[in-house]
């Protein structure tokens, strides 16, 4: 693994340390069979992804981002042609450029270029009163210009997925979804207008803040980045034997960090603290594992080889005694570092950690096949969550008790699926990373953001 920035370069693939034949199988096989939860249950006319499954859901547009992406991973493993990728991702792409937008609250899928969270799988249409989103079309837009990079082909059906990307970003008002600028908004309703919340300190909209710094058309100014940064300082320090940015969940230190390569490169803020984002995604990675190891509320199955607290499904609200004392446990909610923690383990958290510590997830994911396997391992890749803490007979909600792992979610989830693919795939092969390092968008966007060093300066 490369630990060092200067070795590091922002530039070489995160080899890790050594892995065997058996490691290399099974990283396949978690991948291949997460690749699988996009690929099956896509709807066939709209494109559009549901934010889970097998239980009957709206889509999430979010997901849709992270199945883009998916998608020409899928073609870069064989797993499907890169034709049958491409024309997966022009359906969806298609669908988009002619939704129809306006402000009305309903018979529309966006407005100003922004998209509802969720929408009807079958129609494409807003779900019911939810909001119009930043961060959630930023996902989207996040795999977006992904394909757009990847197929980069002179034909013409990837020509037009280009075209179609570019038409995608170029609408969207940036500018608007600013209410009290510089900072930007989480979004806004129809019913009520801006949500009262902005993008402000470290978590999963730093690629809301670079979308809308490299945007050509409606873009924000530099000040968007001071303005999300001018508060790192109150999350900034020791946790676990670990100094760094903190954000409790861990999909907060892994989004953003699918479609960009942070090695190498920094801001002013970094530059000040002798480091770049990606080391201190590594080291939230082995804050999680040492909480775990700790275990302070004595949780079953926490250790130094199953680990990581993220935003994932529950057993439902309910209180149970572990260890002879009351513990609420919730349904859906931001599990992370010493917050919110109830005993649910969700796969996603450690395993969207592969790039950054290798050598503590490897055995890890080992360790979940093993000690649990069937329970919680299936044909479209791991449940989205378990919770060896709930006994038998205990009340459960969206899941059944299996065994040695306790609650069992029926779901996977888009949103915890689709990190999977795209992290074990740049650990594997740099793939996304090293797509993305060509984007003159993203470039334009950390340019803007005060980012400097490593490949950016390499690529001018």
């Amino acid at each position: 693994m490369c630990l060092a920035l200067a070795a590091c370069g922002g530039r070489a693939a995160p080899t890790g340390p050594a892995i065997s034949a058996a490691d290399t199988a099974m990283i396949d096989d978690v991948e291949h069979r997460t690749f699988t939860y996009f690929w099956n249950t896509a709807d066939p006319t709209t494109g559009l992804i549901p934010d889970r499954a097998p239980t009957p859901a709206f889509s999430s547009i979010a997901a849709v981002g992270f199945g883009l992406t998916a998608y020409a991973i899928g073609a870069e493993r064989g797993y499907v042609t890169r034709a049958q990728a491409r024309d997966r991702a022009l359906t969806v792409l298609r669908f988009f450029r002619d939704a129809p937008q306006g402000e009305a609250a309903t018979g529309v899928t966006g407005y100003k270029g922004f998209y509802y969270h969720f929408l009807d799988l079958r129609s494409g249409l807003r779900y019911r009163d939810v909001e119009l989103s930043s961060v959630d079309t930023a996902l989207l837009l996040a795999g977006a210009l992904f394909c757009r990079e990847y197929f980069a082909a002179a034909d013409p059906a990837e020509a037009e997925l280009r075209q179609i990307v570019d038409t995608l970003l170029d609408r969207v008002d940036w500018a608007w979804m600013q209410p009290r600028a510089p900072a930007i908004a989480m979004g806004w309703q129809p019913e009520h207008g801006f949500l009262a919340y902005d993008w402000i300190g470290y978590d999963e909209g730093m690629i809301v803040i670079l979308l809308a710094l490299g945007a050509a058309s409606h873009p924000v100014a530099p000040a968007a980045w001071d303005a999300w940064s001018a508060q790192y300082d109150r999350t900034w320090g020791t946790a676990y034997g670990q100094t760094f940015l903190g954000f409790p969940p861990l999909f907060g230190h892994q989004y953003s960090h699918l479609w960009v390569d942070f090695r190498g490169i920094r801001d002013r803020y970094m530059r000040a603290h002798g480091l770049d984002y990606f080391e201190n995604s590594r080291r939230a990675t082995y804050a999680h594992q040492a909480y775990a190891i700790a275990n302070p509320a004595r949780w079953v199955g926490y250790d130094a080889r199953v680990w990581g607290l993220t935003a994932c499904d529950g057993p439902g609200d309910l209180t149970i005694r572990v260890a002879g004392t009351p513990r609420t446990i919730r349904g859906y909610t931001a599990r992370g570092l010493a917050s919110q923690d109830d005993g649910t383990i969700a796969p996603t958290a450690m395993i969207s950690s592969l790039p950054f510590a290798p050598e503590i997830v490897v055995p890890g994911m080992h360790a979940l096949l093993d000690r649990y396997g069937a329970q919680i391992y299936r044909d479209d890749g791991f449940a989205d969550a378990f919770n060896p803490s709930i006994p038998p007979g205990t009340p459960v909600a969206g899941g059944a008790i299996e065994g040695s792992a306790g609650w069992v979610d029926t779901d996977a989830l888009g949103i915890d699926q689709g990190p999977i693919v795209g992290m074990i795939e740049n650990y594997r092969s740099d793939l996304v990373w090293k797509t993305m390092r060509h984007s003159a968008y993203l470039k334009r966007a950390l340019g803007r953001a005060g980012f400097t060093g490593g490949w950016l300066e390499a690529a001018r």
